[in-house]
């Protein structure tokens, strides 16, 4: 698939596999609801979101390879990841597949869910 909506998700998972901040965080709504994947719980704006990456960043080193992205009939994308997390040194801790749902204010993401064990689906 390829949309304006679905070419931003993937640009955004690019930055964040670059470890550019301000360009994933500029596809974002300033009051962005994000999972916070790593401690649980929900991220509320654009200020929170970069506080957890950061703190992450210093700690593990997630990758995030993309399958297939789809813009769903209720208008949201989804996107099929694989997700392989490691320390600093570069072993290998988690590996995972998930679906990532992206909910969105005019070009901005608004909100991202994550779908566990979905990937696999058709």
């Amino acid at each position: 698939m390829s949309s304006a909506r679905a070419d931003g998700v993937r640009a955004l998972y690019q930055s964040f596999n670059e470890r550019d901040l301000d360009a994933v965080l500029a596809t974002m709504a300033p009051d962005v609801d994000w999972p916070n994947g790593w401690e649980g719980g929900r991220l509320l704006g654009r200020d929170q979101v970069a506080d957890y990456w950061r703190r992450q960043w210093r700690e593990i080193r997630p990758t995030t390879v993309v399958g297939a992205i789809d813009e769903r009939a209720d208008g949201t994308v989804e996107a099929r990841v694989r997700i392989v997390v490691r320390d600093l040194g570069g072993t290998v801790l988690a590996r995972s597949d998930v679906t990532h749902v992206y909910e969105f204010d005019g070009p901005h993401v608004r909100r991202m869910t994550v779908e566990e064990g979905a990937a696999g689906r058709s």
